[in-house]
């Protein structure tokens, strides 16, 4: 059954703190997952957290720290010493460790490495700081499980129970030749089977999927979802193999990834919380909100140049949320679907292909909801034909021009390195407003005449 945190289990906690009651502290955290310890935490104040980290033991303290909202956990982190968090990096993989160390600054990033007593542990840290953390090198760890393709099964099997000691889960058994070269796989159930005269070489499979250290994390996140994989190797520009990616760590970079591009389309340029602070959210919201502003103005110079139309025909005006609206909507609807085909690399066939079925699909669309609009339009405000079909064609034509634009702009910026998630919201939105106005009044102007 899950565990429920509820305010009179946080008062308890508080109260226990105050009296630095610390057994049954202790006593009240034993038995709980780290990630609901975490939870608690988040709902204490800062010393109170404090004081529960320093007091757990490092092994479970390192695991609460990798489950904290990374704003709070920079928080605790602040109020420990560079010797109390080095003690904490010591129990945490390498790939966890790396993320936590990198989020410190230079002058307690460097006392903390300087602290952490295992030399092996904190140059693989530091190694792995090197890379992108969006790239597999950022995403992976050092601890797995690896032999040599010359070894017998029989001192094989001794030597991956020392390895097997560092790694919190053993997913694959690696292949390496003498030059640490990445050559296959071992299959658990080969190796118990195999003859214990048989090396290595005669029972591994030489076929496994991998990645290099410079791959970013969403052709790794793919490349596992197509194959199902719990882990995969990654290896270096000389293919010697230098760590492994767990499925729980592209499930984590896959969150934060769809987190991110859902802000970015809602308009929110940086990675804010819902507790972030006024002058944080104003400084997220605010750039995508001017853009929106200049587009109301464009708009509104737009509708300048029609009020000959407003007064000869001042129906028109009353479709104009009508017409901006369908233009966003529709807009943001290709766009997602674009994005949707990026991100998960299914977007096949030419740009030609691509511009047709959008138009077809556009004039079907288009189609309906102007048929719609004109019975509408006829027999509940009585509109004229003529009026009646200008606004069917600019509806038509807003459609499939807005559908345009929220294919074809994901996929320019894509091509040109730029995360496509831009193009979503208020960008497509704005630029498909103002298009939506002036289509609309072009087209009112050639069949109306003004």
């Amino acid at each position: 059954m899950q565990f429920q945190i509820s305010r009179e289990f946080i008062e308890k906690i508080e109260n226990l703190v105050e009296d630095k009651n610390n057994k049954e502290l202790l006593v009240q955290f034993e038995n709980m997952h780290h990630a609901d310890i975490a939870e608690t935490l988040e709902e204490l104040s800062l010393d109170d957290a404090t004081y529960v980290i320093k007091l757990l033991e490092s092994d479970k303290t390192a695991e609460v720290l990798m489950e904290l909202d990374e704003e709070d956990r920079e928080k605790v982190l602040n109020n420990l010493s560079a010797k109390e968090i080095a003690e904490e990096i010591e129990e945490m993989d390498t790939d966890d460790a790396a993320d936590i160390v990198g989020e410190l600054s230079p002058e307690i990033k460097e006392m903390v490495i300087a602290n952490i007593e295992d030399e092996q542990h904190a140059d693989d840290i530091v190694d792995l700081l090197r890379y992108d953390e969006n790239s597999a090198g950022g995403l992976m760890a050092k601890e797995l499980v690896k032999v040599n393709e010359n070894w017998s099964v029989t001192g094989c099997m001794s030597e991956m129970r020392d390895q097997a000691e560092n790694v919190t889960r053993v997913h694959s058994i690696y292949v390496v030749d003498n030059k640490n070269r990445l050559k296959g796989r071992l299959s658990l159930k080969d190796l118990i089977t195999a003859p214990s005269t048989a090396q290595i070489s005669d029972v591994y499979i030489n076929k496994v999927d991998y990645v290099s250290v410079d791959t970013k994390g969403e052709e790794v996140a793919r490349i596992m979802q197509k194959y199902d994989l719990e882990a995969i190797p990654v290896v270096n520009e000389m293919g010697k193999l230098v760590g492994r990616i767990t499925i729980d760590d592209i499930v984590d970079f896959i969150r934060e990834e769809a987190e991110k591009d859902y802000q970015m389309a809602a308009g929110i340029s940086e990675d804010v919380e819902a507790d972030s602070s006024i002058w944080q959210l104003t400084r997220a919201r605010l750039p995508w909100l001017i853009l929106a502003l200049l587009g109301g103005f464009i708009s509104v110079n737009v509708l300048e140049t029609f009020d000959g139309a407003m007064e000869k025909h001042g129906a028109l005006f009353f479709f104009v949320p009508l017409i901006a609206a369908m233009a966003g909507n529709v807009g943001v609807q290709s766009s997602a679907i674009v994005l949707q085909g990026l991100a998960n690399n299914s977007l096949r066939g030419s740009l030609l292909n691509r511009l047709i079925k959008e138009v077809l699909l556009s004039l079907l669309n288009g189609f309906v909801l102007a048929l719609l609009l004109v019975l509408g339009g006829v027999f509940l405000l009585n509109l004229d034909f003529d009026f009646g079909l200008t606004v069917a064609i600019s509806l038509i034509s807003v459609i499939i021009t807005a559908s345009l634009i929220g294919t074809f702009v994901p996929i320019i910026l894509d091509k040109q390195g730029i995360d496509p998630a831009m193009a979503t919201g208020p960008f497509i939105t704005t630029s498909n407003d103002i298009c939506g106005i002036l289509i609309y009044f072009s087209i009112a102007k050639l069949i109306l005449g003004f």
